[in-house]
């Protein structure tokens, strides 16, 4: 088991400010101690953990180490709740069709929230990134044509590794309930993109089935907040649907999310 299941390190309680580069706004986040990947889940731990739940990973001739990639937002979810079971713990996700609940009591593994994957990746640092990109990150400027296998460049202070760069990883949280409806929070850039697209502050969103052949996820695990309450480390459910309800005209191009009643 131990070399099926993500290498998770411990980060401390913290906190930080996230700015929003639509509203101009930025916010706090105060974050409760948790745990996160070392590395982006890799090819292997991604197969070993489908095939020992025995629900079948698709086959790909991608080496072991390299970063499982282009996975879906509902197949990373999925897969969390697949390695949560053969961890022994309640998964942390509900899932109903394209409804997905987090229990943010559970020690389940998950997706990183937007704050607790900014506070991993900025390691105490305020800068844009975590140190200089041609030693801590893969990006365009080193002119690969495929993710590289994890931690083959610097960690950051934390000890993890790349965390810019090499794969977007999928994150919880709603891009922007407003705009761009139901999609998820990608951040860190990835091998093909320019040095200014991989910063720790800087975000992407898309839909939570698309696949898309440059993303990949990195998993956390803690209790976080107390079972039931849909808000922790930086994220709250109240706030996506406040974020949702757009007065007057809806701008040309935006679609802003209707969530289900309670």
């Amino acid at each position: 088991m131990l070399t099926t299941l993500p290498d998770l390190l411990p980060l401390p309680a913290g906190g930080l400010e996230i700015a929003d580069a639509r509203t101009g706004r930025t916010r706090s986040a105060v974050l409760e101690a948790f745990r996160i990947g070392r590395t982006a889940v890799t090819v292997g731990e991604h197969r070993r953990v489908l095939d020992a739940v025995g629900s079948g990973a698709r086959r790909t001739e991608a080496g072991d180490r390299l970063p499982v990639h282009g996975v879906t937002w509902f197949e990373a979810v999925r897969w969390c709740n697949a390695a949560s079971r053969l961890a022994g713990v309640e998964p942390a996700y509900d899932v109903e069709g394209r409804r997905v609940r987090w229990d943010v009591g559970s020690e389940g593994y998950r997706l990183p929230t937007e704050a607790e994957w900014e506070y991993a990746c900025r390691a105490g640092t305020s800068g844009p990134t975590y140190g200089p990109l041609g030693t801590v990150a893969w990006t365009a400027d080193d002119a690969v044509d495929a993710p590289q296998p994890v931690a083959t460049r610097s960690p950051n202070a934390f000890g993890l590794h790349d965390v810019l760069g090499n794969v977007w990883e999928w994150c919880w949280d709603y891009a922007d309930t407003a705009r761009y409806g139901e999609y998820r929070s990608l951040r860190g850039g990835g091998w093909a993109d320019p040095p200014w697209s991989v910063r720790a502050g800087v975000r992407r969103g898309s839909a939570p089935d698309a696949r898309i052949e440059d993303v990949g996820f990195r998993v956390a695990r803690g209790a976080v907040g107390e079972p039931g309450v849909p808000a922790a480390q930086g994220w709250s459910d109240a706030a996506d649907r406040a974020r949702a309800r757009v007065r007057g005209l809806v701008p040309l191009g935006w679609t802003p999310l209707s969530f289900p009643e309670e």
